[in-house]
């Protein structure tokens, strides 16, 4: 056996390894969404099973993600990491080859169940590797722009995979970045010295949890299907309320908690992930509404769409690395956060201004760049300080926590921005007619209300950006991240 240690200029390469993961993980929560009529016509299932591709993903995924945090506390981030990544790409490999729909829902499950091993496996190895305020702010503006843009980036992706191949390629293509990913982990990724007593799962708070999300994440899902007052909608979301509040009870009473409420009773990391969450809400109408726009009243194929939003993420990934890395270390996360949330809101703002006959270059794609502008400073600033100052046994639990709010964040923008659009679409139709303008014009006043919605909730993000996080939460962080990096830099005996 020998002593290694990697030197410490492979954090960069660990940043890049854990960063395609994130970007693998990310897009394709809408990469598939592109895929998913081509699947439909090839596998022949109907309208209402086709929302179940997306469904199983976003279930097994939201509901694990706490699990998944904290077995790569239990188990080692490096180990779970690669598990999560082998076993996304099978399950990718396994849903491309899908025959039918059963394989096909079956895989996608099985991805959201290996993403929730994954992610948060990722997060938790970037913020054990940088704990230098600047080297941190550097590389969690670089894996916030990843985070914050890749949905748009599976959208440009998604376009060209079904144009120019399959929509089977739109899962293949995993693949082919956890084969990269995988290599990198081996090379570039340290072990971290284990801990000298590992934490037992807390099993009634992995099942109260876990049960709770899905009831949470499901609820949403049927309410955007059937309505907010379906039966089933009804019993998912209260039983999801109920079985969360229990969850909590038990992490104040249980010696080994899943999660431990310090990570989230502390103000700046409860105002990250409040953030995190309300910005997710915010994003969906950007995403979702604007390809329905651009697709269905303009009238652009998938791939054009695609490229209609890459400004977006080349805004994102601007501020994101170069503006807010630079800025974060200097100002905090408060003024970061509260000035993105007001730049992100005249952004969707200016989205309101759509018409059935706007320019791209005249409405959409100033709209575009803007929000991108101010999404990117929050996103580096809210995932950075979302994850500061924790101990490195918590990192694995305290960044699922981060994702975890991200997908309950996009099932409520998903379920209640669709409703209110809905309703926005019924009520224009009754005061003005049926005709086929009337009901063109009706479409887009539901666009309208819903990216209105959205521009009122990044205005709430920068109230809360102001308020809740402290402005040298940073600064105050980095005695306990030094003193923990102290600890860990411990040479590792390498097999």
């Amino acid at each position: 056996m020998s002593i290694t240690h990697p030197p410490k200029d492979h954090r960069w390469l660990a940043l890049a390894v854990v960063g395609l993961a994130q970007l693998m993980v990310v897009l394709d929560s809408t990469i598939v969404n592109i895929a998913l009529p081509s699947a439909q016509a090839d596998l022949g299932f109907s309208n209402d099973n086709r929302t179940w591709i997306v469904t199983a993903y976003s279930l097994a995924f939201g509901s694990l993600l706490l699990l998944g945090g904290r077995l790569s506390d239990i188990f080692g981030r490096k180990t779970t990491f690669i598990i999560g990544l082998l076993g996304f790409a099978a399950a990718s490999a396994l849903g491309g080859a899908a025959d039918g729909f059963g394989l096909l829902v079956t895989a996608r499950a099985l991805q959201g169940a290996f993403g929730a091993l994954l992610a948060p496996s990722a997060l938790g190895i970037l913020t054990t590797t940088f704990s230098e305020p600047k080297e941190r702010s550097k590389a969690f503006g670089i894996f916030g722009a990843i985070a914050g843009s890749g949905a748009a980036v599976g959208l440009l992706l998604g376009g060209v995979l079904t144009e120019y191949t399959s929509w089977r390629w739109c899962l293949f293509v995993n693949v082919l970045f956890a084969i990269v990913a995988v290599i990198g982990s081996f090379v570039f990724l340290r072990k971290s010295a284990p801990a000298a007593v590992k934490p037992r799962v807390d099993v009634p708070g992995v099942l109260a949890v876990t049960l709770g999300l899905f009831g949470i994440v499901y609820g949403f899902s049927n309410a955007e299907t059937n309505g907010w007052s379906a039966p089933l909608t009804i019993i998912c979301l209260a039983g999801g309320v109920v079985l969360l509040a229990v969850f909590v009870l038990l992490q104040a009473r249980v010696s080994h908690p899943l999660l431990p409420l310090r990570i989230v009773l502390n103000r700046d990391r409860g105002g990250a992930y409040i953030v995190l969450a309300l910005i997710s809400i915010g994003m969906f109408a950007a995403f979702l509404f604007l390809t329905y726009y651009l697709t269905g009243t303009l009238g652009y194929s998938s791939l054009k769409t695609g490229f209609a939003f890459l400004p977006m993420p080349l805004s994102i990934m601007f501020t994101a690395t170069i503006v807010g890395a630079r800025l974060l270390p200097v100002v905090g996360p408060r003024i970061l956060v509260f000035i993105g949330g007001l730049v992100a809101a005249v952004g969707m703002g200016l989205l309101t201004r759509t018409a059935l006959d706007s320019g791209y270059a005249a409405v959409v794609l100033p709209a575009l760049i803007v929000m991108g502008l101010g999404l990117g400073l929050i996103f580096s600033s809210a995932m950075n300080i979302a994850t500061a100052g924790v101990s490195r046994e918590d990192a694995g639990v305290a960044s699922a926590t981060v994702n975890t709010m991200q997908q309950i964040g996009g099932s409520i923008g998903t379920a209640l921005l669709s409703t209110l659009s809905a309703s926005a679409v019924t009520a224009y139709l009754t005061s003005h007619g049926t005709s086929k303008l009337d009901q063109a014009n009706a479409t887009l006043s539901g666009y309208h209300l819903a990216f209105g919605i959205s521009a009122g909730i990044f205005v709430i993000v920068a109230i809360i950006g102001g308020t809740l996080i402290e402005r040298h939460s940073v600064r105050k962080a980095r005695v306990a991240d030094s003193s923990a990096e102290a600890a860990d830099d411990v040479p590792v005996m390498a097999h």
